[in-house]
């Protein structure tokens, strides 16, 4: 949740190393813009970010110590 808006909603994440992973179709992407930071990692693979902007507030979203519930 960011600013009152649910980003993504599953019973169904994946939690690897801390983080939730949701699936593709639980995401609210009306509130994501795509960034041009790409990680890899020698087992996950590329990563791809997304910046969060939610009235008008941009944020990372669904990182270690953010509180998903």
């Amino acid at each position: 949740m960011c600013n009152g808006v649910v980003l993504a909603e599953s019973d169904n994440t994946i939690i690897i190393e801390g983080n939730h992973y949701f699936p593709l179709d639980s995401v609210n992407r009306e509130y994501l813009t795509k960034s041009t930071t790409h990680t890899t990692c020698p087992w996950k693979g590329l990563a791809s970010y997304y910046d969060v902007v939610v009235k008008g507030k941009d944020y990372i979203a669904f990182w270690k110590g953010n509180k998903v519930q």
